[in-house]
């Protein structure tokens, strides 16, 4: 065995320790800073995305709507038929939309995977490490 006191090596596995934290706190600092940047880069574009298609998306309803008040000609409730109508379909495809893009979230999730798994991994070899030395 080494001739190094309790203390020096006590202070070395404390800088480890330390280093070791560091190293895995700036691997999380970088992959969220990562997934900020693309977010910052793509959300004007996204904004804009959303006016037009938002836009577009009132413009065609209303034309739906006239569409389907055709269908209600003599009816004096025909206006609100038909609102009702447009709405009812577009609540059920939007019903399906939110269903769809919650699941899709939860199978890929926010956390940074590439982060968690490094340290599982890290978990699994100091425990076999901490197996060794006893």
């Amino acid at each position: 065995m080494n001739n190094r006191s309790l203390a020096a090596l006590v202070n070395e596995v404390k800088d480890e320790i330390k280093e070791f934290v560091q190293t895995r706190l700036q691997m999380l600092r970088s992959e969220i800073n990562e997934k900020m940047r693309s977010f910052k880069a793509a959300a004007p574009m996204l904004a804009a995305g959303v006016v037009f298609l938002l836009t577009a998306y009132l413009l065609l309803t209303v034309c739906l709507v006239a569409l389907v008040s055709v269908a209600f000609y003599d009816n004096p409730y025909r206006w609100s038929l038909s609102f009702l109508i447009v709405g009812g379909v577009w609540a059920m495809i939007g019903g399906m939309a939110a269903a769809f893009g919650i699941r899709t979230l939860r199978a890929q999730g926010l956390a940074p995977k590439k982060t968690l798994k490094v340290l599982k991994e890290d978990q699994i070899w100091l425990q076999s490490e901490a197996r060794t030395q006893l």
